[in-house]
């Protein structure tokens, strides 16, 4: 494999009836490996008009590097953050660092566990707080305990599982992150890609749910 492998996802959704709503999604990634080092970013954008008004605006990004220690064990440093002008929170930032261990990586399958205390600044969205916004309106500032863990499995050789899990744990409230999707290689630099992610917190206002979930279809280029 060589040292630098990055990625490219687009999805669109458009829907009309009752209700008329258009949705663009995309996501860019990128890694860097040298020696013991591994260095990943990732950007994702999320669109979403609906009844001809721009309901939501959302930008995630994500940047890690790695160190290895021996075979399996490693050290990392990671760094996520959320920006959203119309969700509950204009800014939703996590930093951590820790011990990594990957269980098994064969060209097959891959399983890594990462677990390391943090810090998370969370700034609410004062001025859009609806009934159904999971947030309370106050400021987060706070030591955390992140753990990650990731999996992948080349079932055959144009079919990919992949399964993502974090927790981020504080005083205030623990959220829960998870992914799965399925990658289907249509030649050898583009695939088609399902996916389903869902967003747990403990602690959210009287009646409201504890996740919220998010189904996709997107096109990925690989180069």
């Amino acid at each position: 494999m060589p040292p630098v492998h990055g990625e490219a996802e687009f999805g669109y959704i458009a829907h009309s009836g009752n209700t008329e709503s258009k949705a663009l999604n995309t996501r860019l990634a990128g890694e860097y490996t040298i020696g013991r080092h591994r260095s990943s970013a990732e950007w994702r954008y999320f669109h979403l008009y609906k009844d001809g008004e721009e309901d939501s605006r959302t930008f995630t990004y994500a940047a890690q590097t790695d160190f290895k220690l021996g075979p399996k064990a490693y050290l990392y440093g990671n760094f996520q953050g959320v920006d959203s002008k119309y969700s509950a929170y204009f800014k939703d930032y996590t930093v951590s660092s820790g011990l990594g261990y990957q269980i098994t990586n064969t060209e097959t399958f891959l399983l890594e566990f990462e677990v390391g205390p943090g810090f998370r600044y969370q700034k609410p969205n004062t001025e859009e707080i609806d009934d159904d916004d999971l947030v309370f309106p106050e400021d987060v500032k706070e030591g955390i305990v992140r753990t990650h863990i990731t999996s992948a499995w080349q079932v055959v050789d144009n079919l990919r599982l992949a399964a993502d899990v974090t927790a981020v744990s504080g005083r205030s409230n623990m959220r829960i992150d998870s992914s799965i999707s399925i990658n289907n290689e249509i030649t050898e630099r583009i695939a088609l890609k399902i996916a389903h992610s869902q967003a747990y917190h403990d602690r959210v206002p009287e009646g409201l749910y504890n996740s919220d979930s998010l189904f996709s279809v997107n096109v990925l280029f690989d180069f």
